[in-house]
């Protein structure tokens, strides 16, 4: 059962943040479209944008000054799959106008339509590459 605590806490942390973004901001935490406006001309929101990654980048900080390590992380793949993989994923979160975080955590949290259909397209093409992956590998 304590094996549940960390990500539950995670979870509640990014509900949280998610939240409080939204009230302060008036817009939804999506990652790609902060990430995506702090590469464009600064705006009223330019500062708010950089802190807001400047924390994604500090959490693994924070854990490990709690916990001692760092978070085990476990990636599977060939650089070269694992780039391909990323800009078929940029392209995506242009295409569909927002990340799983965007769409995934306020979307549905909003009971968005729009994000719902996000959803459950990133969710079937998931399963789909998974088992095309497996079949063919």
């Amino acid at each position: 059962m304590a094996h549940y605590i960390l990500p539950c806490l995670g979870g509640l942390l990014i509900g949280v943040s998610s939240a409080v973004f939204l009230a302060l901001n008036g817009r939804v935490a999506g990652i790609s479209g902060i990430l995506g406006g702090i590469l464009h001309k600064p705006t009223e929101s330019w500062l708010s944008s950089i802190l807001f990654v400047v924390g994604l980048v500090l959490g693994p900080l924070v854990y490990r000054s709690m916990l001692g390590t760092f978070p085990i992380v476990r990636v599977e793949g060939s650089l070269p799959i694992l780039g391909v993989a990323g800009l078929l994923v940029g392209y995506g979160t242009r295409l569909g106008s927002g990340c799983t975080s965007g769409h995934g955590v306020s979307g549905l949290a909003r009971l968005s339509p729009r994000s719902i259909a996000a959803v459950v397209t990133f969710l079937v093409s998931g399963a789909v590459t998974v088992s095309a992956m497996r079949a063919f590998a």
